[in-house]
C-alpha cells in the first residue's frame, strides 16, 4: 500500500439527485442526494458528526450557509459544520475539508453535500457594479461569456494541434454513448458527428451541442475513518479516497484562464507545468501513483474541446495527442483509458457546487463494479479533474 494511500478515508457512500430543470429549492436536491447516500453507506443520519455542504450563491441567503442548511433540512443531530465555495471545484474542496478532519481525528462520519438551482442561459455574475472583479469586467466590456472562453480553448488546439471541429463533435459523440445508460444524466439519447456539427454555432468553432447546459442537481458523498470502517464491517473492498488535489497556479500563467482578460507578463520564469497539469500532478504525488496507473478519468467537460486538453493536462497522453486516441477509439469504455464514462457535463450540464462530487460518485460506482450499463471493467484506480473561477480547480485519486 502507498504512502498516498495509508493517508486515505473510505467513501462509505455516494448518492445523487438526477440533474434536469425541476423549479425546485437546492435544498430539496440535496437532502434527495444525501439520503441515497447515507443508505448506500449504511450509516445512520445520527452517527454524521461533520456535514460540509458545497455553496451556491444564486439561491438567496440559505445559499451561502449550506452547510447549515442541509444539516437542518436532514434534522439537526449535533453534528458539525463547514461550507465551502471554490466555484466549479467547490465539492472537491468540501471534500478535502471533510478528509483533513478525519485525518485529524476530529471526526468519524462526514457527509459532503453538494446542489444547485440553476438560471436558464448562460451562468453570469450576480448583480452589482464590481470594477476590481475580472468576472464582471468580462461581462460587462467585452461581453465574453463562458462559450467564448470555451470558443478561445478550441481554436488554441486547432492552431496548435490541428484539432478539427469534427474530432470537437466526436467527444460529443462519445459522451452522449456513455450517458445512455446513466439514470442521473439529463440529457440521454445518442448523437452523431452530423448532428452536432449541424446544431448552431454558438461561438466559433464550437456547436451547441459542443457547450455543456447549465442544470439543477445534487450529488453527496459519506466519507469515514478507517477505524469506524472496521468497527462497521464497511473496510473490505471498501473505494479509497487517498488524494486531493487544489492546488494554485503559480506566476506567471501563459495561458489564458478564465475569466481572465490576458496572461500574466512574462517577466518571470516559465513554471514547469500549467495550472491544470499541476493540479494533475500534485493528485498523483499525493497518492503515489502516476498516470500509467489511472484506469477511468472523469474530466470536466465544460466545451467537448476541453475534454481533450484535460486528458493531456492528467498525464494520459503527451500534449497534442488526445485527438489520436480519441479517434483510435481509447477514451471510450472498452478503451485503453475511458474517459467521462458517466456521460460528462454533456449528459448532465453544470449544477456548480455538485459537479465535482458528482464525478467522485461515479469513479466510486466504477471501482465498485457497478455502473451499470457504462461499466469500465477492471477499474482500480480512477481519478478526477475540475476547475473554477479564480484559481480554483481540483483532482481527486480513488482507489480500490
Amino acid at each position: 500500500m502507498s504512502a498516498g494511500q495509508q493517508r486515505g478515508v473510505a467513501v462509505a457512500g455516494v448518492g445523487m439527485h438526477p440533474w434536469g430543470k425541476w423549479g425546485r429549492s437546492f435544498v430539496q436536491y440535496g437532502v434527495h442526494a444525501a439520503r441515497e447516500a447515507l443508505t448506500d453507506a449504511g450509516v445512520p443520519w445520527t452517527d454524521v458528526d461533520l456535514v460540509v455542504g458545497g455553496e451556491t450563491v444564486r439561491n438567496g441567503y440559505a445559499g451561502y450557509v449550506a452547510g447549515s442548511t442541509f444539516a437542518q433540512a436532514l434534522g439537526w443531530n449535533g453534528a458539525r459544520i463547514a461550507t465551502s465555495y471554490a466555484a466549479c471545484a467547490t465539492g472537491a474542496q468540501a471534500l478535502d475539508t471533510a478528509r483533513a478532519r478525519i485525518l485529524a481525528g476530529l471526526c468519524e462520519v462526514a457527509l459532503v453535500v453538494g446542489a444547485d438551482t440553476t438560471p436558464k442561459g448562460f451562468l453570469a455574475p450576480n448583480a452589482g457594479e464590481r470594477w476590481d472583479d475580472p468576472d464582471w469586467l468580462r461581462f460587462r466590456l467585452l461581453g465574453m461569456t463562458n462559450p467564448a472562453y470555451f470558443a478561445m480553448y478550441a481554436r488554441r488546439r486547432m492552431d496548435l494541434y490541428g484539432a478539427t471541429t469534427k474530432d470537437f463533435a466526436r467527444v460529443k459523440v462519445k459522451n452522449s454513448r456513455h450517458g445512455l445508460a446513466n439514470p442521473y444524466a439529463r440529457y440521454r439519447k445518442e448523437v452523431g458527428v452530423a448532428d452536432v456539427l449541424a446544431s448552431a454555432v454558438v461561438s466559433d468553432p464550437l456547436h451547441l451541442l459542443d457547450i455543456c447546459a447549465t442544470s439543477d442537481g445534487a450529488a453527496a458523498v459519506v466519507l469515514v475513518s478507517d477505524d469506524y470502517a472496521r468497527r462497521h464491517g464497511l473496510a473490505d473492498g471498501a473505494v479509497r479516497m487517498v488524494a486531493v488535489s487544489t492546488v494554485t497556479p503559480t506566476f506567471p500563467q501563459t495561458v489564458l484562464d478564465m475569466p481572465m482578460l490576458s496572461t500574466d507578463a512574462s517577466g518571470g520564469v516559465e513554471p514547469a507545468r500549467t495550472f491544470k497539469e499541476s493540479l494533475a500532478a500534485a493528485a498523483y504525488e499525493e497518492a503515489g501513483i502516476g498516470p500509467d496507473d489511472v484506469d477511468v478519468a472523469e474530466v470536466y467537460d465544460l466545451s467537448t474541446a476541453l475534454e481533450l486538453d484535460w486528458i493531456e493536462d492528467l498525464g494520459l497522453c503527451g500534449r497534442g495527442r488526445a485527438e489520436e486516441l480519441l479517434r483510435a477509439g481509447e477514451t471510450t469504455i472498452g478503451g485503453r483509458i475511458p474517459v467521462n464514462p458517466s456521460g460528462g457535463l454533456a449528459c448532465f450540464g453544470e449544477a456548480v457546487p455538485a459537479q465535482a462530487l458528482a464525478q467522485v460518485c461515479e469513479l466510486t460506482w466504477q471501482l465498485r463494479g457497478r455502473a451499470e450499463g457504462r461499466q469500465v471493467e477492471g477499474a482500480r484506480v480512477g481519478v478526477t479533474a475540475n476547475q473554477g473561477l479564480f484559481g480554483h480547480g481540483s483532482a481527486v485519486v480513488l482507489a480500490r
